[in-house]
């Protein structure tokens, strides 16, 4: 039921920019604080951002502070993921992510991801 799709991605040089999107469905948007993740080729997923669930604060990977800023429209149930000022390290497929928790078991919930290149 629950189903993240990831927009946006694609070829931007370095110093450019780029919006992210996530729209959610099958779920109380709301009420869940949401996550961006990032894999690049060859390595292990990790945290990129994060946002509680009313978007009164975010937390960001030090890779990417100062470039990047999370943000959420719970009217319209997306997240987003701008980024700036792009270095060819950020190329990776960005995934949204939702953690949520039932019956005190914690389950992930992922989208299939969209794909950043930074690329002169």
């Amino acid at each position: 039921q629950v189903q993240l799709v990831e927009s946006g991605g694609g070829l931007v040089q370095p110093g450019g920019s780029l919006r992210l999107s996530c729209a959610a469905s099958g779920f109380i948007f709301s009420s869940y604080d949401m996550y961006w993740y990032r894999q690049a080729p060859g390595k292990e997923r990790e945290l990129v951002a994060g946002i509680t669930s009313a978007g009164s604060s975010t937390n960001y990977a030090d890779s990417v502070k100062g470039r990047f800023t999370v943000s959420r429209d719970n009217t319209k149930n997306t997240l987003y993921l701008q980024m700036n000022s792009l270095k060819l390290e950020d190329t990776a497929v960005y995934y949204c992510n939702v953690p949520r928790t039932r019956l005190y078991r914690t389950l992930d919930y992922w989208g299939k991801g969209t794909l950043v290149t930074v690329s002169s």
